[in-house]
């Protein structure tokens, strides 16, 4: 790591702490922006396909009432003369105003026809010869129900179109028909229930190290203590298994151990609702043994998010200090056993980057962050702060961390790579004047690391470890600081974060790039955690073995064993990786970056075999066929790419382009039989396509019906259509997965929630068993091959959790639907896990 990698984990730790509100706000604004340019561009193409189907339409109806009716055919066309007119208008400016000029001119022309009667008994003759056309004409016909389906207005609605049903969902206005498959008889009857299945969390990938500080401790059971997400992780070092306190509803922020090694406090930040409004941020005091919940601090005392907390030692652990993330960083000290607060004061508006009690008096908290380092003294419940002074020695951009020596000095480290020792000094009365109080100065300087000194850890005995940044050593000093031994760790770990003492020789590392070692300086370290370290997207499961895989915005390609629960390699890619498929040989998996590109990996060499590009803008969905012949690759560019696969996976061959999508591919999923495809897109499109016909468009939905799909990941259709929320942005829901028993869907949305509904799931306001984990949006879930987990990954958390799937029972889709169908129980509430 160089200097510029080093300022930028200073950089991202500061910012992090100070601009979270505006970074948020601007997010929002951003989401809100592109919602309408979606909307608008799905406005157009609705516009323009209504357009084309009127064109399609008035010639054949012409063609029919001129040998039924000329005098009114000619009528006829004067109307569409003038509708046209305002129809080639409206494809080029798609006005509100243009649509009602064209229907105030059919009415004005339609009352030039004259008596009300004839023209009843005309209407009805028309419409008698216009249904024997359509007859007769079978895609008229169909063109003609596509007509009517996308003309009706907000809300609900059913419909009964020849021989077959449909329902219409509506996303942001816009309505979607979804046609009702030939099994279902009675679709009001049918009644929705949760799953039988249920979620437990059996698994947690990742560790919160890029821009949290004091984040690992060891407790006396043998657990690491770490967080990522909203989950507090106590993870064995040596029987490799976790617990899991889960009461947090928002990202952990900080942490600390209470001086009898069992109590906990951790905090969070605030989080905002699905409707954008913040939530308070709070601190839970914890049993690390028992994982209950022992207090609960802050009920709106917090702004946006708690930074840094700390227990007192002196007095054995009674009081608690607390650094918010508001502009002041205001530092409070409470009395956690009561839950009252004993003392606030204004802190800095610089970032505040650690706090701790001195350990011998309670009455003195020191805290330090951005170019500052302050000495406070609370006395009847009143602050006094005095400021470090720096005076010949150069002052750092940041301090960043601090312990106590066993002498009483303070021990800071900085982003200069010094350890500074400070230490009380007499009243400077010759320089400040009588009446001068005794300051905090620095008494020596040590250099440390090249970079930052990111963490100081006291042992036993007064001996001291520090951890750095840019050099990536952990060095072990004597208690009058001179250095007896030091380590480096790999550059692949990123800087050295925190450090926690195991015995004396063992140690825990955690690191920038969210990994925690374990080892000692003779041995080295090796990973015993690890994780992505940006917003990751891709995810696949393989065909028939219990391994994973993930990619996202960090370049990294990583592959995990559901059982060990760990990572079984990684590899680094040129660009960033956004969706991912394995083949089902299970040999290779192809992976979609950002530039369009696509490579194909063998899973044994981790070799590239095959690689592509189509087009330039970022890849959405790699699908394979059931049978592995095909491989479809949705893009950004709005064309799903098809390639045949020969030589097991190593060898692709372009064999057409689905063109007709007016937005940007999302989902898509193969048929049973490996000729169809079923396509989700940005503007809430659901189309379908033959494949084996030559990738060719089929413009009659409705006979897409009853086809059976080899996997169901589509987010619109309608054996879905009851996951979607009321009132949702068509944005809501980033993923779903089918089971392959085909009993449950799960469902990944935009507000840190893993939803378990039944499959199929076609009534709106579907209950669903619910659970929580995530500390941002969820951007994909997947079962493993044999249903026994789930997957799920955040977004900008960073984490991975594994789901174990409890409970089930047995039957297929087809036959649920058909028992739904007829029964009469009452939809009971959603159930949240």
């Amino acid at each position: 790591m160089d200097s510029s990698t080093n300022s930028l984990d200073d950089v991202s730790a500061d910012s992090s702490a100070e601009f979270p509100d505006r970074a948020s706000m601007m997010e929002v604004r951003l989401q809100a922006q592109e919602d309408e340019i979606t909307l608008l561009k799905s406005s157009l193409a609705d516009a323009l396909r209504r357009i084309r189907l009127h064109d399609q339409l008035l010639p054949l109806l012409t063609q029919q009432l001129i040998a039924v009716n000329p005098a009114a055919a000619r009528v006829l066309n004067q109307v569409c003369c003038s509708d046209g007119c305002n129809s080639r208008k409206l494809s080029s400016s798609c006005t509100g105003d243009g649509i009602r000029l064209s229907a105030n001119r059919v009415r004005r022309n339609s009352e030039k026809m004259g008596n009300p009667e004839k023209q009843r008994k005309r209407l009805d003759k028309k419409a008698a010869s216009s249904a024997n056309l359509l007859t007769r004409s079978p895609s008229l016909e169909n063109r003609a129900k596509e007509l009517i389906a996308s003309a009706g207005s907000p809300g609900s609605r059913r419909g009964t179109y020849g021989q077959g049903q449909s329902i219409k969902m509506f996303i942001r206005g816009r309505p979607i028909t979804m046609y009702i498959p030939s099994n279902i008889q009675n679709y009001e009857d049918l009644k929705m229930e949760p799953p039988s299945e249920r979620l437990e969390l059996d698994w947690v990938y990742g560790y919160r190290g890029r821009d949290c500080r004091a984040n690992l401790y060891f407790l006396p059971t043998g657990e690491a203590v770490y967080f990522i997400a909203c989950v507090v992780v106590l993870y064995h070092i040596n029987n490799r298994t976790q617990r899991h306190y889960r009461k947090h509803t928002d990202c952990v922020r900080c942490l600390t151990l209470h001086p009898d090694k069992v109590r906990v406090a951790s905090g969070q930040t605030a989080g905002v609702d699905k409707d954008g409004k913040p939530l308070q941020p709070c601190v839970y005091i914890w049993d690390s043994t028992t994982l209950n919940t022992l207090q609960q601090l802050g009920g709106g005392t917090f702004q946006r998010g708690v930074g840094s907390v700390a227990f007192s030692f002196a007095d054995g652990g009674a009081s608690l200090c607390v650094i918010d993330d508001s502009n002041e960083h205001m530092l409070s000290v409470w009395d956690w056993n009561k839950a009252t607060k004993t003392a606030e004061v204004k802190s800095t508006n610089e970032a505040v980057f650690a706090v701790e009690f001195n350990p011998s008096d309670s009455s003195n908290i020191i805290t330090c962050g951005k170019s500052h380092v302050y000495f406070w003294t609370l006395s009847n419940g009143q602050f006094t702060k005095k400021q470090g002074i720096f005076g010949k020695y150069k002052k750092p951009k940041f301090i960043q961390c601090f312990v106590f020596s066993l002498t009483g000095d303070v021990l800071t480290g900085d982003s200069e790579g010094n350890i500074l020792t400070w230490g009380k000094s007499a009243a400077d009365i010759k320089t400040l004047g009588k009446g001068a109080k005794e300051t905090f100065q620095i008494m020596r300087q040590t250099r440390a690391h090249e970079g930052s000194v990111f963490t100081l850890c006291n042992l036993q005995g007064g001996a001291l470890l520090s951890g750095g940044g840019k050099d990536r050593k952990i060095i072990r000093w004597s208690a009058d600081l001179a250095p007896e031994r030091e380590c480096e760790i790999p550059e692949k770990y990123g800087a050295v974060r925190t450090i926690a003492d195991v015995d004396g020789e063992e140690l825990l590392v955690g690191t920038t790039r969210n990994a925690v070692l374990r080892g000692t300086f003779s041995d080295g370290f090796v990973a015993i955690v690890q994780g992505h370290v940006d917003e990751m997207w891709g995810l696949a499961t393989h065909p028939s073995q219990n391994i994973f895989l993930t990619c996202g915005h960090d370049r990294q390609v990583c592959l995990w064993k559901t059982e060990e629960h760990k990572l079984d390699w990684s590899i680094s890619l040129e660009e960033y990786g956004l969706c991912a498929g394995f083949c089902p040989n299970g040999s290779v998996v192809s992976v979609g970056l950002n530039t369009g590109r696509w490579v194909v990996l063998d899973l044994l060499t981790r070799e590239v075999v095959s690689e592509s590009t189509d087009g330039n803008e970022q890849l959405s969905v790699m699908r394979y066929s059931p049978d592995g012949s095909f491989l479809a690759v949705g893009s950004h560019d709005n064309f799903i790419y098809i390639y045949t696969v020969t030589e097991s996976g190593r060898r692709y061959t372009r064999f057409g382009k689905c063109n007709g999508h007016s937005s940007f591919i999302t989902h898509l999923d193969w048929s049973k039989d490996g000729k169809y495809i079923m396509s989700n897109s940005g503007d809430y499109e659901i189309l379908y396509w033959d494949i084996a016909g030559g990738c060719k468009l089929l413009r009659n939905r409705f006979e897409s019906k009853d086809r059976e799909w080899a996997s169901y990941t589509c987010v619109l259709g309608f054996h879905v259509m009851g996951v979607w929320l009321e009132g949702s942005d068509g944005t809501d829901i980033n993923a779903l997965c089918r089971s392959h028993s085909e009993r449950m869907v799960a469902v990944a949305d935009d507000f840190c929630k893993v939803h378990l509904f039944q499959y199929p799931c076609p009534k709106p306001k579907a209950p669903s068993h619910k659970y929580e984990g995530h500390g941002s949006h969820v951007t994909n879930v997947c079962f493993t091959h044999c249903d026994s987990h789930l997957l799920s990954m955040g977004g900008k958390d960073t984490c991975i959790l594994q789901w174990r799937v409890m409970g089930g029972g047995v039957g297929d889709s087809r036959e649920r639907l058909t028992s739904l169908s007829s029964t009469s129980t009452s939809s009971p509430e959603p159930v949240t896990g």
